[in-house]
């Protein structure tokens, strides 16, 4: 697929929570990753507002496993409070993603230039990704190397049949990405066969709940730089 990359995210833990057990202060992970899991995973490897970020699918290595763990939340009016989290346990994952220009951010479409960001982002992904990376929540630290989507051995591939998981959260709308002055979030019903779960586009989501009031942030070139223009800034200071 164009502008497409693939890669394997792996780490000890991983906590993609669902939101229906927030309410009580303790959190329960999703037996598998989310789109919009996936989705910051692939922008904390390289992001700009003038991309739109697309996970295709993602293909589950290890058998699921959980454990829970006693955790003290951070109190900050005091307190001593222990919560149950369960956790996802030895996660690794396979995922297949690419990149669009986004349509509803005209301020950047200076900056759409396909061949510049997808190189940029093969690099970045080389390097282990620009900022750190998270497995659903802070306190899992993943990595990410290149692979090829579907070598390995997989736990499922060769599973009879589908699995099921339920309604689950599938991402959240964003005004820089839907054109609204709100934000959304999105279900799904997820199955995966042989391992492998692919997902439908956000705009394909037909579940969709309005969450507050939000307006997008204005890029222009007024308060952006281009790398021409640092680059050249930077070959002045070294003269000097």
């Amino acid at each position: 697929m164009r502008n497409s990359i693939e890669f394997e995210v792996y780490g000890k833990y991983a906590l993609f929570t669902d939101p229906l057990t927030k309410m009580g202060g303790e959190k329960l992970s999703y037996q598998v990753p989310t789109y919009q899991s996936l989705k910051g995973i692939v922008e904390s490897i390289y992001w700009k507002p003038t991309l739109l970020m697309v996970v295709d699918e993602v293909r589950v290595m290890n058998p699921i496993q959980m454990e829970s763990k006693g955790i003290r939340p951070i109190e900050y009016g005091g307190g001593n409070t222990l919560a149950n989290y369960t956790y996802l346990k030895d996660v690794r994952y396979q995922v297949k993603a690419h990149f669009i220009f986004n349509p509803h951010r005209q301020d950047m479409a200076f900056d759409r230039n396909e061949n510049k960001h997808h190189n940029i982002l093969k690099r970045a992904l080389k390097a282990g990704g620009r900022r750190d990376i998270f497995l659903g929540t802070r306190e899992c630290q993943g990595y990410v190397e290149p692979c090829v989507f579907g070598e390995g051995e997989g736990f499922y591939d060769n599973y009879e049949g589908e699995i099921h998981f339920g309604t689950m959260v599938h991402g959240i709308n964003y005004p820089d990405e839907t054109g609204k002055n709100q934000m959304e979030v999105r279900l799904w019903n997820p199955v995966m066969k042989n391992g492998i779960i692919q997902f439908i586009r956000p705009d394909q989501c037909t579940q969709v709940r309005k969450i507050s009031d939000m307006a997008s942030k204005h890029f222009d070139k007024s308060n952006t730089e281009s790398v021409d223009e640092l680059l050249k800034q930077l070959a002045e200071e070294v003269d000097e």
